[in-house]
């Protein structure tokens, strides 16, 4: 079988409510030159290995409680055999046949690229408080970029304009496979997208978002959850980039606040749950999760003290 010249490597765990469709709009894209897919799946008992084995090119499979960040997508990477490798999560669904083209577009004649990243655009079931924020991301922003900065310049940034140029999306990406093959990812709880961001503009390379290679994708988590993804992130932002976007206490309560009066307004337009009170509690429950989590991150982060329990999301 001839080489292929993308890989698509996507790691899986019981997402056969979402995989199918992936899969199918793979498989419907029109693009020059061979398409493979590698799948890394962890324990799955859905039927997601069943249908990997039938319709993925490559399928590892690892157990759950073996599952990294960027360790599995290193796994995947390497039984990956395409110069251009794009990094998928299971529920996202691209938008439009010209999806990977578009993505891969930006490697074409610039072997400075190590990376690209797609648009994102939020479920049609998707609540107003997850269309707010996704819609202010800056994967959903309309204009294309490519970013490049030297070490010093870097060095001297403020952290929020580090993360604005180290914003990278593993939800979709493409990574050029030479350039991995020097700066795998790394170990991570999460966030490995943003470090080998870093890492790879301060080599000397450069990064481009593509808004025209656009994926469906969005979550509307239990708040607990989302306290604890938004813990352990905001962790690592200040680990990696000196990003603090809550400091002070009296910052996180002008936030909360903040946030219960949007959400509220969010909330009340919703057609659904607009009036219920499981609705209004989801909301004001949010209102607290999102910003305490970038609070008791950074706080931890900044006095090196470990992330304890919420280690894995």
């Amino acid at each position: 079988m001839s080489q292929p010249a993308i890989s698509i490597v996507i790691p899986t765990c019981n997402g056969m409510a979402t995989l199918p469709a992936l899969l199918d709009a793979i498989a419907s894209q029109e693009i020059d030159g061979r398409v493979e897919v590698v799948a890394v799946d962890s324990a799955s008992g859905d039927g997601t290995r069943e249908l990997l084995r039938a319709r993925a090119d490559r399928v590892i499979e690892i157990a759950a409680d073996e599952f990294d960040h960027g360790l599995t997508r290193n796994l995947g990477v390497e039984h990956a055999r395409g110069d251009l490798v794009v990094l998928m999560v299971q529920d996202a669904l691209p938008a439009s046949k010209t999806w990977l083209a578009s993505l891969v577009a930006p490697f074409t004649g610039d072997p400075s690229i190590a990376g690209s990243f797609a648009r994102q655009r939020p479920r049609d079931d998707a609540s107003a408080i997850t269309r707010y924020y996704a819609q202010r991301a800056t994967a959903a922003a309309p204009s294309p970029r490519v970013v490049a900065v030297d070490r010093a310049t870097f060095e001297g940034l403020h952290p929020m304009a580090r993360l604005d140029l180290c914003t990278f999306d593993n939800v979709c990406s493409c990574i050029r496979r030479s350039v991995w093959q020097r700066h795998p990812f790394k170990s991570t709880p999460i966030g490995e997208d943003i470090e080998w961001a870093r890492e790879v503009l301060l080599a000397g390379h450069r990064l481009a978002y593509v808004p025209d290679s656009v994926v469906i994708h969005s979550h509307d988590r239990p708040a607990r959850y989302e306290l604890a993804r938004t813990y352990v992130l905001h962790h690592q932002l200040f680990a990696l980039l000196g990003v603090r976007t809550i400091p002070l206490l009296s910052g996180l309560a002008r936030a909360i606040a903040w946030s219960i009066g949007m959400h509220l307004r969010c909330q009340r337009g919703e057609p659904r749950t607009g009036g219920t009170l499981a609705g209004t509690y989801r909301a004001i429950a949010l209102a607290f999760a999102w910003p305490l989590g970038q609070y008791l991150g950074a706080l931890y982060a900044a006095r090196g003290w470990k992330l304890g329990r919420w280690a894995r999301v």
